[in-house]
């Protein structure tokens, strides 16, 4: 059985490293990007498997977090997303996409990963997450 895909996008490159380890050793695949324009990319690639997307809020560029999570509820209503964030907690509540998940920095990596985790069994189960 392949192993879920997810899109981690975050701009800060031992954070990035150090999510992307945690979930792959929690048995997930991971594509990484270190901007928002290079999220969007992978996101819309028409050969893309992503099942679930992990963003920081702010990544630098002209897209943020919350551009990226919108646009892949378009490719997939039911795509799991969650938000990691140091200062945009906040706005989760008007500009998050709705069952998602908001992890404030700094957290636990068993937190994301049950976050992720969590969203992806409520999709599996077509349920609301939260």
């Amino acid at each position: 059985m392949e192993p879920v895909c997810l899109l981690v996008a975050e701009d800060e490159a031992l954070l990035l490293i150090d999510f992307e380890d945690a979930l792959i050793e929690a048995g997930f695949a991971v594509v990484a990007a270190t901007s928002g324009v290079k999220a969007m990319d992978r996101l819309t690639s028409a050969d893309s498997s992503i099942q679930g997307i992990v963003t920081d809020i702010r990544l630098g560029d002209r897209l943020d977090g919350w551009d990226i999570a919108r646009a892949a509820r378009e490719i997939d209503p039911l795509m799991a997303v969650v938000y990691v964030t140091a200062d945009s907690a906040p706005e989760w509540a008007s500009k998050g996409v709705p069952n998602s998940i908001m992890l404030e920095k700094p957290f636990a990596m068993a937190q994301l990963v049950t976050a992720i985790s969590q969203l992806l069994n409520a999709r599996q189960s077509g349920a609301s997450a939260s």
